[in-house]
C-alpha cells in the first residue's frame, strides 16, 4: 500500500517552534511528527511513501538520510519554489498514485489509533473513489454528510458559509475532518483545479459524479498536534 504523508505546511501555530525546523520534524515526547506517522502506517502495511516539503524542506530530506528512511521506499516531493496546498500536493504527486490499489493520504500532525485496514476495507466494499475519516468533535468548519453518510457539502460555523455539493440540504450530519483519507487512483483524473488549491474544493466536485464517504472514527486516541498546547495535551 502507498501513503502521501503531508508535510509541506508552513506551521504558522507553532512559528516560535517552526522558526527553526519545519514542522514535521517537530517531537512529541521526543519523536518527530514525520517519525511517528512513518512507524504507524508501516505498522500497518505501507510499504511506499511520498513526502511532500516546502518550509526548511532540505532537513526533512536530510533526516530520513540519516533514518536510513526507515528501511522503506520514501520518496520527496519538492514544493520549496511554491507550496501547492492540500489539493494542488495531490495533483503534483501524479505519477505516485498510479496503479491500481487506494492510496492513503494522512497529514504529519495527526498522531491517531484510526486502523488503516479498516478504513481500506470500508472504502473498497462501498466502491468509493474516495473516502474520508471523520470524527465527532467541536471544530469551526464540518464536512456535510447525507443519512448514508455520503459527502453533500462543508461549512465554516463562524464564517456562517456553506459550499454544496449540489443543492443545499436542511438536514445533514456535520462531521469533522480527522486529516487522512483514501483516494482511489482515478481520483487524480477527477480533479478539474489547479495549481495552488484546497482539496476540499475537489471533493466537493468529484461528490457529484462519483461516490465520496465519511469513515466515522470512534478509536480512543486522536490528536491534532498543530499547536503547542494540543502536542502537550497528547503528550499527557
Amino acid at each position: 500500500m502507498k501513503a502521501i504523508i503531508l508535510s509541506a505546511g508552513l506551521g504558522t501555530r507553532l512559528k516560535e517552534i517552526t522558526k527553526t525546523k519545519p514542522k514535521a520534524l517537530v517531537e512529541v515526547k521526543g519523536v518527530t511528527m514525520l517519525e511517528r506517522v512513518i512507524l504507524k502506517l508501516s505498522s500497518e502495511g505501507v510499504t511506499e511513501f511520498l513526502v511532500n516539503i516546502h518550509h526548511k524542506g532540505q532537513d526533512i530530506i536530510d533526516f530520513l538520510i540519516a533514518k536510513n528512511h526507515f528501511g522503506l521506499n520514501i520518496k520527496i516531493s519538492d514544493e520549496r519554489d511554491q507550496l501547492l496546498n492540500t489539493g494542488g500536493a495531490i495533483l503534483k504527486a501524479e505519477d505516485f498514485i498510479v496503479g491500481n490499489d487506494p492510496i492513503l493520504v494522512h497529514n504529519v500532525d495527526i498522531v491517531s489509533d484510526v486502523s488503516i485496514n479498516d478504513l481500506l476495507e470500508y472504502h473498497k466494499s462501498n466502491d468509493c473513489i474516495a473516502t474520508l475519516c471523520v470524527r465527532e468533535r467541536y471544530t469551526n468548519r464540518y464536512l456535510l454528510f447525507d443519512n448514508d453518510i455520503n459527502l453533500i457539502g462543508w461549512t465554516n460555523q463562524k464564517a456562517g458559509s456553506f459550499k454544496w455539493v449540489g443543492h443545499s440540504a436542511e438536514v445533514y450530519k456535520k462531521l469533522a475532518f480527522s486529516g487522512i483519507y483514501l483516494i482511489s487512483p482515478d481520483f487524480i483524473n477527477k480533479i478539474k483545479q489547479k495549481g495552488e488549491f484546497s482539496i476540499i474544493d475537489s471533493w466537493l466536485d468529484i461528490a457529484k459524479i462519483e461516490t465520496i464517504k465519511g469513515y466515522i472514527d470512534n478509536s480512543n486516541v486522536w490528536h491534532d498536534l498543530g499547536t503547542s498546547e494540543r502536542i502537550k495535551n497528547a503528550e499527557k
